[in-house]
């Protein structure tokens, strides 16, 4: 796929983070894995994260990375891109971005640095090093303490043309109004906020017109539904499901540091597609949490 077929492909719809297998040692599991992506595929998601924030890319070992990626290109289907996620000090992902370019993946999502703060020459050299690296497309996903301002953003797309992608991660609507006027179409711009459909209709008038879902991990056909209403501006199923599913869910994730992950691999265990433990430092829901999410999702099948 040229850099124009991935920037349309994936602005065109629903994009997913599957959460990443492990069986019952804490191994990767990659037949599960193969099994979530063949089933993921069979539904209408313009692109799928492997390894992402959702997959845990940050527990996730050396030694396991590139198995992760092929077996995720191998099980997806053929018109869908694999967008694998890199990550840490500059050196590492660029050896990450290399790896995965090699495995298959149609485009990398660049995550947010390791700890360090830095200043935008420094955020810049180290996305141009990633996108020097390979040959396919880089998505920028600004979060934490990586925070592009729109002059450095449009310095580092006229310098590399395999930049396609800005995911947003931090909710700054002025910023993003910003970045949407100085950089246009150059990219695509994506939604990245945790439970991302929350804000999925504000930031659809700033022509973000996707966004990455992690409840399509178990509940796929409502996330679609959610997503069509947005693109359609069905304010009437928007409200609906905002108050019924999205909100109530929000307070769930919002109740311990690390369940927007945890939440997730539970929701995938109760509608019958387990994925395995979350790796430390994350940690599992309790069971009365996990009653309250089953019930969320009961209501909504």
């Amino acid at each position: 796929m040229s850099f124009e077929d991935i920037k349309a492909a994936i602005g065109a719809g629903l994009l997913s983070f599957p959460v990443t297998d492990f069986d019952a040692d804490g191994e990767f599991d990659r037949q599960s894995y193969a099994r979530r992506l063949q089933w993921l595929s069979s539904f209408a998601a313009a692109g799928l994260f492997a390894a992402g924030g959702t997959g845990e890319f940050f527990s996730i070992g050396y030694d396991e990375y590139d198995d992760v990626i092929r077996t995720a290109v191998a099980n997806s289907a053929p018109n869908v891109p694999v967008l694998a996620g890199v990550g840490y000090g500059t050196r590492i992902a660029v050896d990450l971005a290399r790896r995965a370019e090699k495995a298959g993946a149609s485009g990398i999502l660049v995550l947010p640095h390791y700890l360090m703060f830095a200043e935008q020459e420094g955020i810049v050299a180290h996305m141009k090093a990633i996108c020097d690296a390979v040959g396919i497309g880089v998505i920028y996903y600004a979060r934490d303490n990586t925070r592009l301002t729109p002059d450095s953003l449009e310095r580092l797309a006229d310098a590399c043309p395999n930049l396609i992608g800005y995911k947003d991660g931090m909710g700054d609507l002025k910023l993003m109004i910003s970045i949407a006027s100085r950089i246009g179409d150059r990219m695509v711009h994506i939604g990245g906020l945790p439970t991302a459909e929350i804000f999925a209709q504000p930031y659809l008038e700033m022509g973000v017109t996707t966004y990455s879902s992690a409840v399509f991990n178990f509940v796929p056909e409502l996330a679609l539904r959610f997503y069509q209403a947005v693109r359609g501006r069905d304010t009437t199923t928007i409200n609906a499901l905002l108050k019924s599913f999205y909100l109530p869910l929000v307070e769930l994730r919002d109740r311990r540091r690390g369940y927007a992950v945890a939440m997730i691999k539970a929701g995938a265990e109760l509608v019958g597609r387990p994925a395995g433990k979350v790796r430390s430092p994350l940690v599992e829901l309790n069971d009365s949490e996990r009653q309250t999410l089953a019930a969320l999702i009961a209501a909504h099948s």
